[in-house]
């Protein structure tokens, strides 16, 4: 089905919202730091960051719910620093979804369409158009609790996508779902995404969330903006150790890199070192390397390879792969491993104090610097 969104995009193709040198003060307390940002026309965007970080802060200064103390933000092209939400062309989704308990599902979804002065007939064919897309054209009748959590959120979301704006904004809308129920919203969510084209600003702290969901992520820390990529760029090339350390998990392998000849070399341990990427800069240096990434033997690692020895300290099943940790000279080293039938399956009891070597490819260790 192919709704009547308006959210087709700016006609001369410019970014749907521009925040420039934006900054929020509380008196001496700074919650937005000067931050620059672009999200374009149809992107599914999210700000992730953990509590505090100024996520919600950038949200709620986009949708006009609190003044810029400086700086300027611009919708489709348009300054709104000082336009009240209403006239602003977003809308916004809150996490308790808002909704008039004593309003059916489709008063609900109506409600906005007719304080705009929508006509009946209108409004009716709005308010059915949208119910379908969010899969509740069953339940139109029924009585917000009647509802389940995920239903109740689908029709927050229906009602705020039916007034067409060009920017929806989304805070932390999954966060008082359970795990089963708010991984199918996230589904769900990315499939009206693309079905309607309009640009999703999503407030989140669940980087697996951001991940599964965003065309492009901004990590936010202390007001400011960390890194703003694609999801596999955030993932795999992070700028810093904030960023390696709040998505996903990381091992992080601190020494000095030296070069000797060609190669790059970082020292780990005055008897060991490991070979990093070319160009690596001399002197203190962090090597970030993701768990799934790394190899592990039964037998002690022989040097050829990028890698460590170690032994193992401890061993968890994790359902879809076991959680092995090993003890080096660069620390613990945490090794992803699927799981393997037979000989090869590792166990808690008769893995402890193995002997092994880890290794990874030269591509899938990158270099930071240190802290």
């Amino acid at each position: 089905m192919t709704t009547g969104s308006t959210a087709a995009g700016r006609a001369d193709g410019g970014p749907a919202i521009e925040l420039i040198t934006a900054t929020k003060t509380y008196g001496s307390a700074v919650a937005l730091d000067g931050i620059s940002l672009d999200i374009g026309a149809g992107e599914f965007f999210c700000l992730l960051g953990p509590s505090g970080c100024g996520k919600t802060t950038t949200l709620n200064l986009i949708g006009g719910f609190i003044p810029l103390t400086s700086g300027e933000l611009r919708i489709e092209g348009r300054r709104v620093n000082d336009l009240p939400p209403h006239k602003r062309n977003v809308n916004t989704v809150f996490q308790n979804y808002a909704l008039f308990p004593h309003m059916t599902v489709a008063q609900n979804v109506a409600f906005g369409l007719r304080m705009e002065g929508l006509d009946s007939g209108q409004t009716d064919a709005r308010v059915a158009e949208y119910l379908d897309l969010a899969g509740l054209g069953a339940l139109a009748h029924r009585l917000p609790s009647q509802l389940s959590g995920g239903q109740q959120q689908r029709v927050a979301l229906a009602r705020a996508l039916a007034k067409r704006p060009a920017v929806l904004l989304l805070d932390e809308p999954l966060g008082a779902l359970d795990l089963k129920l708010r991984r199918q919203m996230q589904t769900e969510l990315s499939r009206i995404h693309r079905q309607v084209g309009t640009t999703f600003v999503f407030v989140t702290h669940d980087q697996e969330e951001a991940l599964s969901m965003a065309t492009r992520i901004a990590v936010m820390s202390g007001g400011r903006i960390s890194q703003v990529g694609t999801p596999r760029e955030i993932y795999y090339r992070p700028v810093d150790r904030f960023v390696a350390d709040f998505i996903g998990e990381s091992n992080f392998i601190a020494g000095v890199v030296e070069h000797d000849g060609d190669r790059a070399w970082l020292l780990v341990s005055p008897a060991e070192r490991v070979p990093v990427p070319a160009g690596s800069p001399d002197g203190a240096a962090i090597l970030m390397v993701r768990p799934e990434s790394l190899e592990l033997g039964t037998a002690p690692y022989d040097g050829s390879r990028p890698g460590l020895r170690g032994r193992i300290t401890h061993v968890a099943f994790l359902g879809n792969h076991m959680r092995i940790t090993v003890d080096t000279a660069a620390g613990a080293i945490v090794v992803h491993r699927p799981h393997e039938a037979g000989a090869g399956r590792l166990t808690q009891d008769e893995s402890l104090e193995m002997e092994v070597g880890i290794w990874w490819a030269d591509d899938a260790a990158m270099i930071l610097e240190a802290d």
